[in-house]
């Protein structure tokens, strides 16, 4: 294994806002227009947010505990596309070789927009599709996501 070979891991959950809300729910950057919104201050894209607390690990700089925070309430920008860019130009001279995702949730429907959502992170990773991996699972009733109240992701994410 190479010295410089690294892996970071990432998480982050919100719930749904009420159904009638009208923000749009994004997962991996995919709108999700049959879904209300993530509660959060940005889009509360829980694919996004967990890839960027994975390269945190890695580089030990808070993106969403600082970064983000401050794009959100001083400049208004609640574009998670945004803090991905800004996770990433934490890396230095790192490059992204494979992201594995897991989602949770009882809704919605993934399977069908599953290539999609990896087409989008590797694009916003500047990977090649075939270096993202993407599982999710219903969640079978046995916790808060699995019972439709919201959206859970896990990241591992390494780099050479």
């Amino acid at each position: 294994m190479s010295p410089n070979f690294r892996v970071g891991i990432g998480q982050d959950s919100h719930r749904f806002l009420p159904n009638h809300s009208t923000k749009l729910c994004l997962i991996g950057g995919v709108v999700f227009e049959e879904t209300p919104g993530l509660d959060a201050d940005s889009d509360g894209d829980v694919v996004l947010h967990a890839i960027c607390n994975a390269i945190t690990s890695l580089t030990g700089v808070p993106i969403l505990g600082k970064v983000a925070i401050e794009l959100c309430h001083k400049d208004g920008i609640t574009d998670s596309r945004v803090y991905v860019q800004k996770a990433l130009d934490t890396l230095g001279p790192h490059k992204i070789q494979h992201v594995a995702l897991s989602i949770e949730g009882k809704r919605p429907r993934l399977q069908p927009r599953i290539d999609a959502i990896r087409a989008t992170v590797a694009t916003l990773l500047h990977i090649d599709f075939s270096q993202v991996g993407l599982t999710a699972t219903s969640g079978d009733g046995l916790t808060d996501f699995g019972c439709g109240d919201g959206l859970q992701c896990f990241c591992i994410l390494t780099t050479m």
